[in-house]
């Protein structure tokens, strides 16, 4: 979201058009005509590409959105006041809610505002879409018990109770919703029987402006187990204390041009949530002894929270939370070991880029090069992406390299939401993919340099020092690129040729699905995990896969949450280069000790492998 703050501005003075929001003057950076974020096909210039231009793999993308069944649509409210939720949807996850080795297609919707609804049209729901195994996928939403009506947010995946079934949980304005998975029969909404995971305050009935009570709404989520005891946790995001009220009392406006979204600056903050699994489908709020809520001078929270990604990154085999704040510094979690958490964001480098906050949606953690590490953090746009290396991992020590490693021009004009790591050529370096779109769709107005729908942008790695290169059509295909008001995005084989696919979503639009075409003759394994439900949750969440293949080792974290708001599948996906056997796997359970580790030799490539936990 936007910035208003004096060394943001002092960084933007070349920039283009005012805007005025709520009585603040924000001079939003521009860009010069060869700049802007128009959405067309995002060739580069062959004659100003840098001289140590690595050319890219040619992989396409092509979209089969329509081929293969899908027609989610994401409604975002109707009102047309623009109320700062809006904005923010949606998200989407991966989940083999059958388990038939086929990964199905969760899309989270919102809804029509209490009293201003589509007479006209079905009230909207989550949408479940099973895959057939031919390239098809069929709505089966309402035969899983999932049309649901809720202003939706996000999505995290994961085995709460242990049954070896994957469950879902949905985080919404006005209450989340947490989904039992009934042996892949349907899913039971088993929210109020949960203990402290209620819904929260509900929306008004009847006309939603005269409510005045502020909500404190959630965004991105993650099922992580905190404490090592084998049942799943959950980390929940909130993002600001709001009310329809207080936000359509204010002023937003673009300058002459009518009302716009409102700023974060404008809401006060909020805490965020972490509920520990009791059992028996029971969850405790610990959140205030646990060390995750952070206020300010005045003892409020400060919190501004979009984005969470759960990491091991001292290595010590206690879950770290990382969290990407907007217009406020970025928190980072540091497990102690005895179910608390120590929050040292500016101790070690990642509260701040540039000596200030920026403003943080997607978030991802990965092995970018054997060995090292590093959080990508997808920022607002005049903004690049923030790339924290992970510099000693003893002491946690991060530093800011997106310029070194060829991130920080490519990435400054877009407004980055959905953000992932990912190999999508199989060399077996992980590649870096972004879902852009503005928040403004006026925005053209008062910034012709800017536009509302925007490309997606993916970075492939080279492996050298400035590790990422630009992709374009020229490489990928056109399809990938097609313009769109981007929000969510995730990750998954759909169709077991080892290639990873791609689903986006667009806010108040149509979600696309592109299938990675592959071609680059690079091997594969992939590896689904699941844990004994007993010292290790079933869906293997925590656990640490180091491979090595061809004499290179790589590191991958089965993770519930990545990016904005949404959900990878859970199977790790392991990109082999041409080695042509795997010489060695080793599995570090979660709450395993160090060098405690189940070993598998000698796999053969370019086949899949479930792994139970011995």
């Amino acid at each position: 979201m936007k910035r208003f703050f004096p060394t943001y501005i002092r960084t933007v003075l070349a920039g283009g058009g005012l805007l005025i929001l709520a009585g603040l003057t924000l001079l939003p950076g521009g860009c010069s005509k060869k700049g802007e974020a128009t959405g067309k096909d995002p060739e580069i210039d062959s004659a100003k590409r840098p001289a140590d231009f690595v050319p890219p793999p040619k992989v396409r993308f092509v979209d089969i959105t329509a081929k293969s069944g899908i027609n989610f649509v994401h409604t975002n409210g109707g009102f047309g006041k623009k109320l700062l939720p809006e904005t923010l949807g949606s998200g989407v996850a991966f989940i083999d809610f059958d388990k038939d080795g086929r990964q199905d297609i969760l899309f989270v919707n919102s809804c029509y505002w209490p009293g201003h609804e589509d007479k006209k049209k079905p009230a909207p729901t989550l949408a479940l879409y099973r895959n057939n195994g031919d390239g098809t996928f069929e709505d089966v939403t309402k035969k899983f018990g999932l049309d649901v009506t809720m202003y939706g947010m996000g999505v995290t995946v994961g085995d709460f109770n242990n049954d070896g079934w994957p469950d879902i949980f949905v985080t919404g304005v006005g209450g989340n919703r947490l989904f039992q998975n009934n042996g892949g029969k349907g899913f039971i909404d088993v929210t109020d029987k949960s203990g402290d995971l209620a819904r929260g305050p509900g929306l008004p009935t009847g006309n939603f402006l005269d409510c005045a009570e502020p909500i404190p709404f959630p965004s991105s989520a993650a099922f992580v187990d905190v404490d090592n005891d084998g049942l799943l946790d959950l980390f929940v995001c909130y993002y600001v204390t709001w009310s329809p009220a207080f936000d359509v009392g204010q002023n937003f406006t673009l300058l002459g041009k009518g009302r716009a979204f409102g700023p974060p600056r404008a809401f006060t903050g909020s805490h965020c949530v972490l509920y520990k699994n009791m059992g028996g489908g029971k969850f405790k709020d610990v959140s205030a002894k646990s060390g995750i809520q952070v206020t300010g001078e005045r003892g409020e929270p400060i919190g501004k929270s979009l984005g969470v990604i759960v990491c091991d990154a001292d290595g010590d085999g206690w879950p770290d939370i990382v969290v990407a704040n907007d217009t406020v510094r970025n928190f980072f979690f540091h497990n102690q070991g005895d179910g608390t958490f120590k929050e040292r964001g500016q101790e070690l480098g990642v509260a701040f880029a540039d000596g200030a906050p920026r403003a943080g949606m997607g978030i991802d953690w990965g092995e970018y090069r054997p060995g090292s590490f590093a959080l990508a953090i997808g920022n607002f746009a005049d903004e690049p992406i923030t790339f924290f290396r992970l510099d000693r991992p003893q002491k946690l020590l991060f530093s800011d390299i997106a310029l070194i490693v060829g991130l920080y021009g490519p990435t400054r004009i877009v407004l980055k939401f959905g953000l992932f790591y990912f190999d999508y050529d199989l060399d077996g370096l992980l590649d870096l993919m972004t879902c852009n779109g503005h928040l403004e769709p006026d925005i053209k107005l008062v910034q012709p340099a800017q536009s509302y729908k925007q490309p997606v942008q993916l970075f492939w790695n080279t492996g050298k020092k400035r590790a990422f290169e630009q992709v374009t059509a020229e490489f990928a295909g056109p399809d990938l690129f097609k313009p769109m008001v981007g929000r969510g995005c995730a990750y998954a084989d759909i169709d077991g040729d080892g290639y990873l696919d791609v689903v986006l979503t667009e806010n108040g639009g149509p979600a696309r699905l592109l299938k990675n075409m592959g071609g680059t003759g690079n091997h594969w394994v992939r590896l689904t995990l699941e844990g004994d439900g007993k010292r290790t949750n079933t869906s293997a969440i925590g656990a640490v896969v180091t491979l090595t293949a061809g004499g290179k080792t790589q590191k991958r974290t089965v993770t519930s949450a990545r990016g904005y708001l949404s959900q990878s599948e859970l199977p790790l996906t392991f990109g082999l280069g041409k080695a042509t056997k795997v010489e060695r796997v080793e599995i570090r359970w979660p709450g395993s000790k160090a060098g405690d580790v189940q070993v598998l030799e000698n796999l053969a490539v370019d086949r899949p492998y479930p792994i139970k936990q011995k």
